[in-house]
Parts: structure tokens; sequence; C-alpha cells
């Protein structure tokens, strides 16, 4: 294919004959807007309504609770997950307006800062449509397509499904498997000949659920046990950046 690098795959790569990858924190920087929005949404919370424990009042911590709780999940259950965290047992009302406003919190966010595409992740696809294995992108958010796009790699995505989708066809959200076997779906490939790549604790184990081939975790946070915790929720291999899986790289 004209005009698309063609570095060589890493081995552990070889079997692999479609690759989904999540699009906030493994295409795109914009986790970073997602946390921000969360922190200020749910800290307006507890402030307002604080838990009887004063540690269940603890402020929202962007990389611990952030991965624990929301990355990778819908807003609903996102917001329901963390308030119950810290003893909440919240209406559905409460979760759906703690959610609304952390959804006006980050369009304005991603309208006055945009988001870009990581480097490494760009390699990587550009690489695997040379060696003509399809692409596809996930998430759970309805802003996954504005996303790509301003990050200028839409199109080099064979298929999305994204929040709106899961909506229109009633997919269960992470950890549930149903956004990447849709995604492999549209693909043309079986999960267990197609890989997965996430940066999301319940993204890694909705790729074990899901039976796929290979499921990658990509170690943003660089915590001290980030990764350990992405390979026991169900990560076969971790990297800090996917340019790791272009030429020797892991080999699992």
């Amino acid at each position: 294919m004209a005009g698309i690098a063609r570095e060589p795959l890493a081995p552990v790569l070889g079997p692999v004959r479609a690759v989904v990858f999540d699009t906030d924190g493994v295409i795109t920087d914009s986790a970073r807007l997602h946390a921000a929005a969360w922190k200020t949404a749910f800290d307006a919370f507890l402030r307002a309504h604080p838990p009887g424990a004063p540690r269940q009042g603890r402020p929202f911590d962007v990389r611990d609770d952030y991965l624990r709780f929301v990355d990778g999940r819908s807003r609903l259950d996102g917001a329901a997950a963390f308030l119950a965290s810290r003893g909440i047992e919240p209406s559905e009302r409460t979760v759906r307006d703690v959610a609304a406003d952390k959804e006006r919190l980050f369009t304005r966010r991603l309208s006055e800062q945009g988001v870009d595409a990581y480097p490494g992740t760009v390699r990587l696809v550009r690489a695997l449509r040379a060696a003509r294995v399809p692409v596809a992108a996930v998430s759970a958010s309805r802003h996954a397509r504005e996303l790509l796009t301003g990050a200028g790699v839409v199109e080099l995505f064979d298929a999305l499904v994204d929040g709106g989708e899961a909506a229109r066809l009633g997919l269960a959200g992470k950890p549930c498997p149903d956004l990447f076997l849709e995604a492999a779906r549209r693909l043309g490939v079986p999960p267990d000949r197609a890989a997965v790549v996430e940066d999301a604790l319940a993204g890694v184990e909705a790729g074990r659920r899901g039976g796929f081939l290979l499921v990658v975790g990509v170690d943003r946070a660089q915590g001290p046990d980030t990764g350990e915790r992405l390979l026991r929720h169900g990560a076969d291999l971790v990297v800090g950046d996917l340019g790791e899986l272009l030429g020797g790289g892991p080999r699992r």
C-alpha cells in the first residue's frame, strides 16, 4: 500500500489475523480529559453529599480510581461503580446527573484542548495495514469518531464500534466482551484469531472473556503496580507504548 510504513511486526503478532484497539488511552491521549472531567464531577458530588465515614469522602484519584472504576466503562456504569466504592447507593437519577455533569465537562475540555493520537499506535496500525491485517477501533464513548477524526486517524481503521453503536445494538459494556466481539465480527475474523489492545482493567478482562487469541495491556500510567493489575485482569503481555510491538518487540 503506497504511503504506508512497512515496519516489521513483533513475533507475538505473527498468528494474529485482526486487531481491535480501544480508543481512549490506546489510540488517542483523551483518557487524561476523561479522568479530569470525572474528578471534577465526582469531587463536586462528594462535597455536596459527603458520605458518613471520612475516608469514603476522599477525592477521586485520577490514576487509581480512574483505572479501577471508570476507565473503559460506559458513563453510567462508571458513575455507579465509583459511587458504590465510596459506600454510596445512588438512585438512577443521581447516577445520570453525575454522568451528565461529567459529559458536559469532557465536551468542554475536548473543544478547548483537542487530542492527539499516540505516535507508537499510529506506527503499529500502519504496519498492520501494510501486512494486510484489518484493524478496528472500539470505545464505550459516543465521542470516539469525533476523537479519531480530530486526531487525524479515523480513516486508518476498517471498523468502529462506539458508544452510540453499543446503545443501538444493545451491547453490554465492559467487562463484557460485546464491543470487541462486534468489532471482530465486522472485520470478518473470529476472536480466537484476533487480538485486543486495551489500557483499562475492564477492557483486558473483556478481551479475556471474549476468547481473543491475544490481549495486550497498555500501561500509560506506569504506576508501581498498574502493569501487574493489567496482567491479573487478563492481559497476556503489557507494554508502555505500542511501538514495542514492532520489530523484535515482546515475544509474549
